[in-house]
């Protein structure tokens, strides 16, 4: 059985990982690997293949950045010669990054099904990119495999058959479990000369929260107000280095600016912090997992299980309530917690046990 995985951005290569190694234990199965390089700099790509022990892509697409439009479009342009030479049985996409629609939307029309990792997340938000991508990846999968039971729910809901369904677990705790000892051996927090659970950790990614100048300005004046006292590491994607560049904050000194980690490092980081103040989808999960307090600033979540079981909790994004959840969960200990169901570090097992069954 030939399955074709794609990976494309930084969130992908966590999800990818345990699928690969997985899929190369089974004799059955015959791996292949594109990257489509939608994420193709050393910290946001290269660096995630070494450390997370992904075989080096048998085709890398060199996409590089772009528009919506323009990157999906010349994903799907130089995919289709790949799935044409290659004819897998099945195309395995994760996530919910531009890659991950434009190469299963590229699959089906060539008639090759498509197996979805991380199915039926709904933020029921559709001015967010990665939603649309979502709803759409899913629509046209064959094989939609779930990390909590929200997303079968949300399935049921448009009508997908139930036979196509499984919940799985999450491929990104697969990832952790096996690399949180090999975690312990970084030395990110001497480096950045903080101290365990004596710092924040910050992430802003979101186009809602970083585009728009006047709202990514009174966000970092209230984040540098509400932490008391204690530094902020704060590891800083591309696009928000843009948008720092642009504002004038009166207020750095607590920001310990800092390139995107590696993988172990920010695992690291995250596990040893007080608290973390995320806009990421991904961070809400490993923060569960971890038992570490987190607080997202979004109006909603595609991940409701890392509230209702885990550490997260949901703050929007209005300057005055961060700072005041900031300040309380500072002060306050966190309610009693749980793992989700199913994040044990076998999902990608599981996944693949159900592809080899067809």
């Amino acid at each position: 059985m030939k399955v074709l995985a794609v990976a494309g951005a930084r969130p992908n290569f966590m999800k990818v990982a345990p699928l690969m190694w997985e899929l190369q234990r089974r004799p059955a199965v015959a791996p292949y690997l594109v990257h489509t390089s939608q994420h193709y700099d050393e910290r946001m790509s290269r660096l995630f293949f070494r450390e997370l022990q992904i075989p080096q892509p048998d085709v890398d697409l060199g996409i590089g950045s772009g528009s919506h439009a323009v990157q999906t479009a010349e994903i799907m342009k130089r995919f289709e010669p790949v799935v044409l030479e290659q004819r897998p049985d099945v195309v395995l996409v994760v996530g919910d990054v531009n890659s991950t629609l434009a190469c299963a939307l590229t699959a089906v029309k060539l008639g090759i099904p498509v197996a979805h990792v991380e199915a039926g997340l709904r933020s029921f938000d559709r001015t967010m990119p990665e939603e649309i991508n979502r709803i759409l990846t899913d629509a046209i999968s064959q094989w939609l495999f779930v990390t909590e039971r929200s997303g079968a729910e949300n399935l049921r809901r448009e009508g997908v058959p139930d036979e196509r369904v499984h919940f799985v677990g999450n491929v990104m705790i697969d990832t952790l479990l096996a690399c949180r000892e090999r975690a312990e051996s970084s030395r990110i927090l001497d480096e950045l000369q903080v101290a365990d659970r004596a710092y924040v950790v910050l992430t802003l990614h979101r186009p809602s929260n970083v585009d728009d100048p006047v709202v990514f300005q009174r966000l970092m004046q209230a984040l540098a107000r509400a932490t008391d006292g204690l530094p902020v590491v704060f590891p800083v994607h591309p696009r928000t280095r843009q948008a720092l560049a642009a504002v004038a904050l009166e207020d750095t000194a607590r920001f310990r600016l800092v390139p995107p980690l590696g993988y172990l490092d920010f695992l690291q980081l995250l596990a040893r912090a007080r608290l973390v103040l995320t806009d990421s989808g991904g961070v809400q999960e490993e923060t569960t997992v971890l038992g570490v307090p987190c607080l997202t600033m979004r109006n909603n979540t595609e991940r409701p299980v890392t509230c209702e079981q885990g550490t997260n909790r949901l703050v929007g994004s209005d300057p005055e309530r961060i700072l005041a959840a900031t300040s309380h969960a500072l002060k306050n200990p966190f309610p009693a917690h749980t793992i989700p169901e199913l994040w044990d570090g076998q999902a990608a097992r599981r996944i693949v046990d159900v592809l080899t069954q067809v």
